[in-house]
């Protein structure tokens, strides 16, 4: 069977960078990394360490997405309609697990970053610089992966079927509208608001998060199956 492949809609990307965006990883790692600055430095510096990391985080991911699609685009057509299905089921059954965290969070596997690497980052914290925070960017960038991959990992398939200009331009979409919460949290802290009730807000939506986020990979992965077996096109 081959294909009908089509590049996705601005909507199906921007909705899932909606939702892959609301990440408890990356969050987690700038309300640690502003906690450490609020209370020995000015908001100027706050504010550049804070875009620094951020930064570093959409470069990063901008930089996996561009060489993943490039390397998917060279892959011939049969090929990849073999890898749709493998990655379609991977993204299945990581929604799954997203959903079995919203009931029962630490019972079984979970997609979080992995606690040694937790111990590096607080490690890091420690001696902040600028060359640290693009580290730990470029770092949380990779390791939560796991946390993230899902999403990212299937809108990139669906772009490298037709990569060009406008898929280009989605991708940039996407890596902005995923770091938008870490803007919005910095531009918080700048004008006031406690990081504690930030951290709290994290916490008590957490399992919501994951929830939305399991639903979102379990539509994107049998999307992904549907699209490589022919059975719909996506315009």
């Amino acid at each position: 069977m081959v294909a009908g492949f089509s590049l996705p809609t601005l909507s199906t990307v921007v909705a899932t960078a909606v939702v892959d965006s609301i990440n408890p990883c990356a969050m987690g790692v700038l309300i640690l990394l502003v906690s450490t600055l609020i209370m020995t430095r000015r908001k100027q510096y706050m504010l550049k360490i804070g875009m620094l990391y951020i930064g570093a985080v959409f470069l990063t991911y901008f930089a996996f997405g561009l060489g993943l699609i490039a390397f998917l685009s060279s892959i011939p057509q049969i090929i990849s309609e073999y890898i749709s299905i493998t990655v379609g089921t991977i993204v299945v059954f990581a929604g799954l697990v997203e959903i079995k965290d919203y009931f029962w969070y630490g019972k079984g596997p979970s997609l979080a970053i992995n606690a040694k690497y937790v111990s590096k980052i607080k490690e890091k914290m420690t001696r902040i610089s600028l060359g640290t925070v693009v580290f730990l960017g470029i770092f949380v960038a990779a390791v939560e992966l796991p946390c993230t991959g899902g999403p990212y990992l299937a809108i990139t398939l669906l772009l490298s079927q037709q990569f060009n200009m406008i898929s280009f331009f989605m991708l940039i979409v996407y890596n902005l509208i995923f770091v938008m919460p870490l803007i919005i949290i910095l531009i918080m802290v700048m004008f006031g608001w406690k990081i504690q009730k930030i951290q709290n807000w994290k916490q008590t939506n957490k399992a919501y998060m994951r929830l939305a986020t399991g639903i979102l990979l379990i539509i994107l992965g049998w999307l992904l199956i549907l699209m490589a077996n022919g059975t719909i096109n996506l315009n």
